[in-house]
């Protein structure tokens, strides 16, 4: 029988009395509580972090009528109850340190009022202090802290360091109290998108036990196949599990993958195959910050770091490839583990990502907002057909239709990378199975492209730095197509040359093997 969808839904009581779907993730809870009791999660924004707080909270506190048929309800002691006091930031737009201020102070007034306690203590952190040992000596029970969105003040001031750097230091003042109360807390819990350094935020609180990339929690927020099998039955006829799977499936934390939980609730309620997660709201300064730092897009796809630098997050200091991995537009493909490291190779979650990211860099990359929606939509057509001719028409009028000054101002133009990126972020922007730097026994491919049952390989070129008829060449010399006969595809082998001088394609050979 079908339920009520639960979109937006972050309160755990709602979705439970109101009979909406709900996937139980109160065996994690408990696993949480009986291992430990100080602990840190960064999860990507829609995931599931505020309800799965919220479930805590209502856990703590004793509602047993809400457990009722989960997985936790006959393994908890109901007849112990525990003061909760718990922060959530997600709400509202902080701008500045003062503001911060007065939004903890609403907090721990509301908390002061909740459980009819006044507090002495004048600061803020003081007053946090207060409150949590004042709760545990009113009640005989420690205190639970629940820390929701600890990091969204800083990350909505991110491209302005010094409010950021205020609100951080605000920010630390207060968290730094969690290791102080230890001895009145029987389970404090933080969540945020990024995972900022320990030395920066965390340097007074160094007893969170960070279950980010745990695998035994990895599907602690989103939903895995399991899920949907068992709880969203009455959901999937009439959509193609595979086709979900693509677009909406793939983010991997070393364990389960999981599907986005917001991108599968519209889908459901819709029926469409849209970039739902991603119409919510990519930040600017993320695409900003791809621009300015003239990054490969083709590498977005195959990116290796050791976990140390996923970690590396602070104000004035985010590595692209970890604010790519925090905020959810690359996921874990693989580790290797090596003597006292991790390293991790990243690449796009599914296809929504990719599509959706690059069809935002390509705005970027053009310098027009407008030209790259009409262009994709102009390359899923030429490709159906096989019009080949065509696609280097629209490559070149591409090209061309950029301004001379975007030219002038971007590093990377005038360099085969720039024009690859070109290349590839159209490909991406339609979701199509793409490999870069394509592995062969006699070399590596620039871009293989398999689409609607051809395969085209590209090699790209410069004809400043190369002769002219290199690309092609290049192709059939070295006998990239073998790769691929096996499959019983016809094969296109494409040169693409450009020129710095013309800033366009001066060559656009190929050869068709059938």
């Amino acid at each position: 029988m079908r339920k009520k969808l639960p979109i937006g839904i972050q309160t755990f009581a709602k979705i439970r009395e109101e009979n909406c779907y709900y996937v139980d993730k109160t065996g994690f809870a408990l696993n949480l509580i009986a291992q430990g009791s100080h602990y840190f999660l960064s999860r990507p924004r829609r995931f599931g972090k505020s309800l799965f707080l919220d479930t805590l909270k209502e856990l703590f506190e004793g509602n047993e009528s809400l457990f009722q048929g989960l997985s936790i309800h006959d393994q908890w002691n109901w007849s112990v109850t525990y003061p909760v006091i718990r922060l959530s930031f997600g709400e509202g737009v902080v701008k500045s340190g003062d503001e911060l201020k007065e939004r903890i102070t609403e907090l721990l007034r509301h908390h002061q009022h909740r459980w009819g306690i006044v507090c002495d203590a004048v600061s803020n952190a003081g007053c946090f202090l207060e409150l949590i040992q004042k709760c545990h000596q009113k009640f005989g029970q420690r205190v639970v802290v629940l820390v929701d969105e600890y990091d969204k003040p800083i990350l909505d001031n991110i491209e302005s360091s010094d409010t950021a750097l205020d609100i951080r230091e605000k920010l630390k003042d207060i968290y730094s109290v969690i290791k102080g109360a230890d001895a009145h807390l029987k389970f404090a819990f933080l969540t945020g998108v990024s995972k900022f350094s320990k030395v920066s935020l965390f340097s007074g609180l160094n007893n969170l036990k960070d279950i980010t990339l745990d695998q035994r929690y990895s599907a602690i927020c989103g939903y895995t196949d399991v899920d949907l099998d068992n709880v969203f039955t009455p959901e999937l006829p009439g959509l193609e599990r595979s086709e979900i799977r693509q677009w909406y499936n793939g983010y991997n934390w070393l364990g389960d993958a999981v599907y986005n939980p917001f991108d599968l609730l519209l889908l459901f309620d819709q029926r469409q195959f849209r970039p739902w997660w991603f119409e919510t709201g990519t930040p600017t300064f993320l695409i900003k910050l791809l621009s300015q730092r003239q990054q490969f897009t083709p590498n977005l796809a195959r990116i290796m770091a050791p976990e140390a630098l996923l970690s590396t997050f602070d104000v004035g200091n985010f590595p692209v490839e970890a604010l790519l991995f925090q905020t959810g537009y690359l996921t874990i493909d693989s580790a290797r583990y090596l003597p006292g490291r991790l390293e991790l190779t990243l690449r796009y979650p599914n296809k929504e990502v990719q599509s959706s990211l690059n069809d935002s860099l390509l705005q970027a990359l053009s310098g027009d907002p407008m030209a790259p929606a009409v262009n994709v939509s102009r390359l899923y057509d030429i490709l159906m057909v096989d019009d080949l001719p065509a696609l280097r028409e629209l490559f070149h009028s591409f090209f061309a239709s950029i301004p001379h000054d975007w030219y002038r101002k971007n590093q990377l133009a005038g360099y085969e990378g720039y024009y690859a990126s070109i290349f590839y972020s159209y490909f991406a922007a339609l979701g199509l199975d793409i490999t870069v730097e394509d592995a062969t026994n006699k070399g590596r491919i620039d871009m293989t492209v398999r689409f609607n049952h051809r395969i085209y390989l590209f090699e790209f070129k410069v004809v400043e730095m190369v002769p002219k008829g290199k690309a092609l060449a290049q192709l059939k010399s070295k006998g990239y197509s073998e790769k691929y006969r096996q499959y019983g595809e016809p094969i296109r082998l494409i040169g693409v040359e450009f020129s710095r001088e013309s800033r366009n394609i001066v060559g656009f050979e190929v050869e068709v093997i059938p």
